[in-house]
């Protein structure tokens, strides 16, 4: 039997409602303002999973017993370093030279924090990201339209003009924000399903035939 739930989403990013709209869920927003310094010697998975279950947690005084709240936090990382967003326009371009024409990783840490009971469910996935060789000039057009100055990493892999990763073998939601296939398996936990076909309407959506959808479901470690 599906059960319907009431989520609350813990963030203002408009790629993640979107995103969690393809589960047919009944959810809300919360905008949680989170402290998102770097601690010393913290890894960037143990740096995510931190803030994704520090965003959960700061929007609990909006949430009622009949609520789960949903929260992630997403990180570019190229040699062990995290791209935050850029400061400006040529911070920007500056990233964007730097990840051109070669694989880097996104880590997403996604935070499921259940009301009526406190219990909470936290996952990190990590996706290999295969960036094209652009060129400056393609750079240049890109920054100019003002897209990457709230990125993380200075891109959008969505972007239908830019297009900067070629090649990509792992979770594209995650990229953007929001892996859905390890949210839907965080809520399986919970003993909720979703209402939705999550990884077709996932694939859909997104114009993409992602091959680490079912073997996430299954539980496997991806990535």
């Amino acid at each position: 039997m599906t059960e319907r739930i009431l989520i609350l989403l813990a963030s203002n990013s408009p790629r993640r409602r979107e995103l969690i709209s393809l589960g047919n869920w009944s959810f809300s927003i919360s905008v949680s303002n989170v402290d998102e310094s770097l601690r010393a010697g913290e890894t960037p998975g143990d740096y995510v999973r931190r803030l994704a279950d520090s965003k959960a947690r700061a929007a609990i005084g909006n949430a009622g017993p009949e609520h789960i709240i949903v929260a992630a936090d997403t990180a570019v990382v190229d040699d062990d370093m995290i791209l935050g967003k850029p400061k400006d326009m040529a911070d920007a371009a500056q990233m964007l030279q730097r990840l051109r024409g070669h694989t880097h990783q996104v880590y997403t840490g996604l935070s499921v924090l259940e009301m009526k009971n406190g219990r909470s469910i936290n996952e990190v996935c990590v996706t290999d990201v295969p960036m094209r060789n652009y060129s400056d000039e393609e750079i240049s057009l890109y920054v100019q339209t003002g897209d990457p100055l709230d990125k993380a990493g200075a891109y959008a892999i969505q972007h239908a003009r830019f297009q900067p990763v070629e090649n990509m073998g792992g979770c594209f939601a995650s990229v953007m924000g929001l892996p859905l296939c390890h949210l839907t398996r965080a809520l399986r936990k919970l003993h909720v399903t979703p209402d939705a076909d999550i990884p077709n309407n996932c694939q859909t959506y997104l114009h993409y035939q992602c091959p680490v959808s079912r073997a996430i479901l299954r539980g496997e470690q991806v990535g």
